[in-house]
């Protein structure tokens, strides 16, 4: 059995036995076949080495991954190689920080309202003048800042995912191999509308139709592609100015859902309503894995460590009172 074979039995294997002692492993799925492919692509024989390893995957994200994203491509590849050496022993070993230290979350740029305003204005300026292009990117950032959309998740959208007359998006298979559905706020349901009615004049509609196009040449009616969604943004972001207030380099799209999640959580601390209820719904409607996840906004972002604060010094303040 040849050496390309042989792993890609055992990536099967290995997947085969991960299943039955419980663990969810679809993104696992993608990510060792696309190992196994690289290794065949490569012509590799004999055991499977570090630099190998270390090659495929600095090919995430196409090329353009971070420290970040090869840590964690990494430690799913450990996983399996451990798995590897039962049967080969002679397979080599990443070192767990190959790729640096294992890496945190940082706190996001949480926007202000004036900035999405300002975003979506600037969506509005994009040329070409007459296309649907203006349209798409601003009701796009408007759909991710209203309801905490990952931008995979908005661009994987078809036309019959969005329901305007119930006012309910239909999210499929996403990051987490999970389909759910999201109410959605009238004004949210008002834009998605007249986006809809735009680009029924630019492109027929059928039951294959992404909800959001492209515009341009060959790339009319096709899916908006992410690359291209994030290259349009960060253009507008350079162009309005934004000051940085989170710790990664820059603003960044995703920053959008971290905002809607972040407001929800201020709104429900101003209003007197019971986090801890609430938490399960909000982590659900995010399609977060993990509640913990969700948690995580509470110690991370500064706009809520001052109003868990403040919750906190009444808490103090009234168990003193009772003591007196």
């Amino acid at each position: 059995m040849s050496t390309c074979l042989r792993l890609h039995t055992r990536v099967t294997d290995y997947l085969a036995e991960r299943r039955r002692l419980g663990f969810e492993l679809q993104s696992h799925d993608t990510l060792l076949a696309d190992f196994a492919q690289f290794v065949a692509d490569r012509h590799h024989h004999g055991p499977l080495t570090v630099e190998l390893m270390a090659d495929w995957v600095r090919t995430g994200k196409e090329g353009l991954g971070t420290p970040e994203t090869w840590y964690r491509r990494m430690a799913i590849l450990r996983r399996f190689i451990r798995y590897l050496q039962q049967f080969e022993p002679q397979t080599e070993m990443p070192d767990a920080s190959i790729f640096g230290p294992e890496p945190g979350r940082v706190a996001p740029h949480i926007y202000r309202e004036e900035e999405i305003v300002d975003l979506l204005a600037a969506a509005r300026t994009l040329g070409p003048r007459g296309s649907l292009r203006p349209a798409t990117f601003e009701t796009l950032f408007g759909l991710m800042a209203s309801t905490g959309l990952r931008v995979s998740e908005a661009l994987h959208l078809g036309d019959t995912d969005v329901d305007l007359k119930r006012g309910m998006l239909t999210v499929r298979e996403t990051k987490f191999a999970k389909s759910r559905q999201l109410p959605l706020h009238p004004s949210t349901t008002e834009a998605l509308a007249r986006y809809r009615q735009q680009r029924m004049r630019h492109v027929p509609t059928t039951a294959d139709t992404p909800f959001f196009i492209g515009s341009r040449g060959r790339r009319l009616g096709r899916p908006l592609g992410d690359r291209q969604v994030h290259r349009v943004f960060n253009a507008l972001r350079d162009r309005l100015g934004w000051v940085n207030r989170g710790a990664h380099a820059a603003p960044r799209l995703h920053d959008l859902r971290h905002t809607f999640a972040v407001r929800r959580l201020v709104r429900w601390h101003r209003e007197g309503t019971d986090i801890d209820q609430m938490m399960l719904a909000l982590s659900t409607y995010l399609g977060h894995t993990k509640i913990s996840h969700t948690y995580w906004y509470l110690s991370a972002v500064p706009e809520l460590m001052a109003l868990a604060g403040g919750k906190f010094e009444r808490f103090v303040d009234l168990a003193g009172g009772d003591d007196e």
